[in-house]
């Protein structure tokens, strides 16, 4: 029996309960939850639903939940019910309904887990949009792996959603990146404001082998061969780069589609529509102190420049025009002041900001090799990049890592923790968990083992501690999963596989799933090797929502 399940038993209860005693069935909720007591002592679920609706119903809080508790005991899987302090109902099932999970996750397989919660919602997450100046460094990095890991999550619980790069073609850094490769490739230092590092040297040099001629025009036409040339070459580098770290998107939107195509004409009339411009000293304003902004926002300059905020005005109507409800963008920790300036903009289009515009905002990573930070990428020459976290720790280990924690806390990654191959390492100890239980199933299968005909699995004779605490443990992966997608948190499910993987390895080192020598097969190893492969199913799929590998072997 699953939460949901049990929770679905303990509202049909409370109906029950409200017809005998003839209480108004509309102060019923909807649905309700289970959870697991901090306490295994006090049962295997716990419920609050007495307490909810006493004082809607006007019945003591104990007095109702004795009667919930009458009405529990007598539905089919539950062995029993006690009522504890003010009415709380903490609920044991017996070994026949708890076991029966196992059959569940594996006849399920990779559905497991996941829901229609957010069914119909269409949302459009942008990630990462680094500048193409210069490789991805370690800041998009982090949110490379956990916006995937949020699109993923929002797709398993029923979202539309739509991934996007946006990709900065546009702007006075597109112009000094193509100042930089033009001195590059004449042999000149970058500009003071320009880029250095040794990708900027690479990249001349391939601009001149696809164009020869390119050092023989003016410096204006020259420049602007290195733009579009640049630009192209870092952008596929970028790609590249991501799609090796198993990160692809739906979309990659370019700024200067956005100008070419009029867009931003057709945001400023909107927002004029919607009355929230104004004119002064020659430039175009517009007024976001209505909607809580420290300052009004210029959208063009007195000189007939577009602002970049312009941009992302014109960016956000495209999304909502395109359909998507929700428009949610992810920013670096030097972002945090776009927030209410976008909130209020999203306002300014008559949007509830609220509803319509979620912004996250990640913090700092670090990379540390015995201790120190590693300040400095040997061809990016100032950040640490993608491509130098990956030949440092590998793919898995630096999504897992980056996933692992809430974005909003700053991170230090060690090197040596992340390519250790002992359990104080959380990608091992996890992915070491989906290789036993494979190797199990590998070994089972040479003694003649198998896991036999559903209908003959014997639920009830998976009764020892460390079984049960196993089958909580996965019964909770459906309610993990909607949370972190809910919260924007694929931290919760890096959290949750440890804690399985630790039950896991309870389970296996207590209940023996393979028979000795030449003991005979009985049920009970049958019923643990549904118990086994029931686990592998949950960490796959925990692992695949945070694009990491569940390995056979290791």
């Amino acid at each position: 029996m699953t939460p949901a399940e049990l929770a679905s038993v303990v509202l049909t209860a409370a109906h029950a309960v409200f017809d005998e005693r003839g209480l108004d069935r509309a102060a019923l909720p909807e649905s309700t939850a289970v959870e697991r007591p901090r306490n295994p002592e006090h049962g295997d679920y716990a419920s609050t639903l007495a307490l909810q609706l006493s004082k809607k119903v006007g019945v003591p809080p104990r007095e109702l939940a004795a009667a919930l508790a009458d009405q529990l005991g007598r539905a089919p899987g539950i062995k029993s019910v006690e009522i504890a302090g003010p009415g709380f109902l903490n609920i044991r099932l017996d070994a026949a309904a708890a076991g029966q999970l196992a059959r569940v996750i594996v006849e399920a397989g990779p559905e497991y887990g996941r829901s229609d919660r957010f069914a119909g919602e269409k949302i459009n997450l942008e990630f990462v949009s680094a500048n193409p100046t210069g490789p991805v460094h370690i800041g998009g990095v982090r949110w490379a792996a956990v916006g995937d890991a949020l699109s993923r999550l929002l797709r398993a619980t029923g979202a539309e959603v739509g991934t996007e790069y946006y990709f900065n073609d546009a702007g006075s850094q597109i112009d000094r990146y193509a100042r930089s490769l033009l001195a590059a490739a004449k042999g000149q230092p970058a500009p003071e404001d320009g880029y250095g590092g040794a990708y900027i040297g690479e990249i001349a040099a391939e601009v001149q082998a696809r164009r020869p001629e390119v050092l023989t025009l003016d410096d204006a036409a020259a420049q602007e061969v290195f733009r579009v040339e640049g630009v192209a070459l870092m952008f596929d580098e970028i790609r590249s780069s991501l799609r090796d770290f198993g990160v692809e998107f739906d979309t990659y939107f370019n700024e200067k589609d956005l100008h070419d195509r009029g867009e931003l004409d057709l945001a400023l009339t909107r927002l004029r529509e919607q009355g929230h411009l104004y004119e002064s000293e020659g430039a175009t304003w517009l007024r976001t102190t209505d909607f809580g902004d420290d300052k009004d926002r210029v959208l063009r300059k007195s000189n007939g420049e577009w602002t970049y905020f312009a941009a992302d005005c014109a960016y956000y109507l495209d999304k909502r025009e395109r359909g998507f409800e929700r428009v949610v963008i992810m920013l670096g920790a030097d972002h945090h002041g776009y927030i209410g300036r976008m909130k209020a903009m999203a306002a300014c289009f008559g949007d509830d900001p609220e509803r319509n515009l979620e912004i996250l905002i990640g913090q700092l990573v670090s990379l540390l090799r015995d201790g120190a930070p590693l300040r400095m990428s040997k061809r990016a020459g100032t950040v640490v990049t993608l491509e130098d976290l990956v030949d440092a720790i590998g793919v898995d280990a630096s999504r897992y890592a980056l996933a692992r924690y809430s974005s909003d806390s700053p991170i230090d990654i060690d090197v040596e923790l992340w390519t250790r191959a002992t359990r104080d390492n959380p990608v091992y100890y996890v992915q070491y968990v989906a290789a036993r239980t494979a190797s199990v199933a590998r070994n089972a299968a040479e003694v003649g083992l198998t896991r036999g005909d559903a209908d003959a699995f014997r639920a009830e004779l998976l009764a020892h501690e460390k079984e049960n605490e196993l089958l909580k443990a996965l019964a909770e992966f459906p309610d993990v999963v909607a949370t972190a997608a809910e919260l924007r948190g694929p931290h919760r499910v890096a959290r949750y596989l440890e804690e399985l993987s630790g039950a896991y390895h309870r389970f296996y080192d207590n209940c023996r799933i393979l028979p000795r020598g030449d003991e005979e097969v009985t049920d009970l190893h049958r019923a643990r090797l549904w118990l086994n492969d029931a686990t592998r199913t949950v960490i796959a799929n925990g692992l695949y929502l945070l694009g990491v590998s569940a390995p056979e072997r290791m």
